[in-house]
């Protein structure tokens, strides 16, 4: 038997601005590139496009710093306003380095910066102003709604929706993506019990497959001037079910390193 993935980059969506129907630009692309959503798809959709249609877009030139945000700055060489900005996303700053700040944020993963960035980030309309660009308030929501969306105008019952967002990892480099929002897929898939090649039965095995499809998306997506911030994928090998990206968040219980 032959098992495919497929992931296709969905071609013309624009630039989105707050307030942008992020359900209908995906449905008007896969129009156009003659793509028909089936039960078991997913939809992968960039970081900062959902942020943008939230309008999580801020102008440094309206952010006051803190004492302690000019404090974090100075450690890590970075712009007092951004860092207030990043210390407003975060539960707890973790470590402080010139040019990074690694946080705990307030949706509980690790990262740089709170997510806080300028790529790839211009003002509402083109609007002067230095400008930047803060991860979506409720990721699993924001999936959840766009899910829903698209559920109803695909006519389908199974489909899955991921957002995408780049981190980096802490022993290795360069950067990979990964899911901060999920709907209609098991984010954190258990195959403990599951017999291996050799009956022996799986212990331990939990796979991040809402990461995994992140990743696979991102490579398509790339970093840069690309402008492919919409992939469907067909094929995932694995019986969809609700989830939530919050089930990829390691319990600080069982964290050997925090």
């Amino acid at each position: 038997m032959v098992h495919r993935l497929t992931l296709t980059a969905l071609p013309g969506i624009p630039l989105v601005e707050p307030g942008d129907d992020l359900a209908s630009l995906a449905l008007r692309a896969l129009a156009q590139a003659e793509v028909r959503l089936e039960e078991g798809d997913a939809l992968v959709f960039a970081q900062k496009i959902v942020s943008k249609s939230e309008g999580r877009l801020v102008d440094l030139a309206t952010v006051s710093p803190s004492a302690r945000a000019e404090e974090v700055g100075r450690q890590a060489e970075k712009d007092p306003r951004v860092i207030e900005l990043i210390l407003g996303e975060s539960a707890q700053v973790v470590r402080v380095r010139p040019g990074v700040v690694i946080v705990e944020h307030r949706l509980g993963f690790v990262c740089a910066n709170a997510g806080v960035d300028h790529s790839n980030v211009r003002g509402p309309s083109g609007q002067t102003g230095e400008w930047v660009l803060l991860l979506p308030r409720d990721p699993d929501a924001s999936a959840a709604e766009l899910r829903d969306r698209l559920v109803r105008a695909a006519g389908v019952t199974s489909l899955a929706v991921v957002i995408n967002d780049s981190h980096g990892r802490a022993w290795r480099n360069g950067t990979v993506g990964v899911a901060l929002g999920v709907a209609g897929l098991p984010a954190l898939l258990d195959l403990r019990g599951r017999p291996d090649l050799f009956d022996r039965m799986l212990q331990v095995t939990q796979v991040g497959l809402a990461d995994e499809i992140a990743a696979a998306a991102s490579a398509l997506m790339g970093q840069a001037d690309e402008g492919r911030p919409v992939i469907h994928v067909r094929g995932i090998p694995y019986p969809l079910r609700e989830g939530t990206a919050a089930e990829l968040i390691r319990e600080k219980s069982l964290d050997l390193f925090r």
